[in-house]
């Protein structure tokens, strides 16, 4: 397709910091926004198989903990996440627990997968991880020991996951993720830093993310394609 077709189809607006990227050449313009999906794409394989390993993990620890139900349960009277100050995830919950009594479809799996990664990520916020226990960094078994320098409690885990979701949300309003902060300079240092510390957050929760994502990780070739065109 030509630029001026392509253009017209995905706005003007859009393409100019991949055309003033590409110095002007259209071609290579082109080329660098469908490089940019591609990133996209592997990026989403990656943090998608992350937010199924954590929500499963935070699951099972929460079945032993609260019971097999947990989630539903959490926004009953008197449940874990009843106070007032957790309204907002109350609200996501119990809506769609309300969606699937309607359809006459609740299973607890069935409202695991409604949630989406904020829920996941708030579950360490500080009122959240108090009202399961305060226990939800077992899930992490092979996280580093806190030093004075350096914290690795449930505070740095919620920055680590916000830091994630902050990439998938990028990625799920079709926002370019292919360039410096703010700029229209080539730098796939964003992909890769989100990229390393799930590959990170993998290891402390002992799931071989090779092994895991074979197959299916094809990060580290997108950003070399990204490369070739600086």
């Amino acid at each position: 397709m030509d630029y001026a077709t392509f253009e017209d189809i995905v706005s003007e607006d859009r393409l100019r910091r991949y055309l003033n990227a590409c110095n002007g050449d259209k071609r290579k313009a082109l080329t660098l926004y469908r490089y940019n999906l591609k990133a996209s794409e592997a990026m989403f394989a990656v943090v998608s198989g992350f937010e199924v390993a954590l929500r499963n993990a935070i699951d099972k620890h929460l079945i032993a903990a609260l019971g097999n139900d947990w989630l539903r349960d959490s926004v009953m009277t008197d449940g874990v996440f009843s106070l007032p100050i957790l309204r907002k995830t109350r609200d996501i919950i119990n809506g769609a627990y309300i969606r699937l009594t309607r359809n006459t479809t609740y299973s607890h799996p069935k409202l695991l997968a409604e949630m989406e990664f904020g829920i996941w990520k708030y579950m360490f916020s500080p009122v959240q991880y108090r009202q399961t226990g305060r226990n939800l960094l077992h899930i992490f078994p092979n996280k580093p020991r806190s030093t004075r320098e350096r914290q690795y409690n449930q505070t740095s885990i919620f920055n680590e996951l916000d830091k994630v979701n902050s990439l998938r949300n990028r990625i799920a309003h079709h926002e370019p993720i292919c360039f410096r902060n703010g700029t229209s300079i080539l730098d796939t240092s964003y992909i890769e830093t989100i990229y390393n510390k799930i590959i990170t957050l993998f290891d402390w929760m002992g799931i071989d993310s090779g092994r895991y994502l074979y197959g299916l990780d094809h990060v580290a070739q997108t950003c070399e394609k990204i490369k070739s065109l600086t």
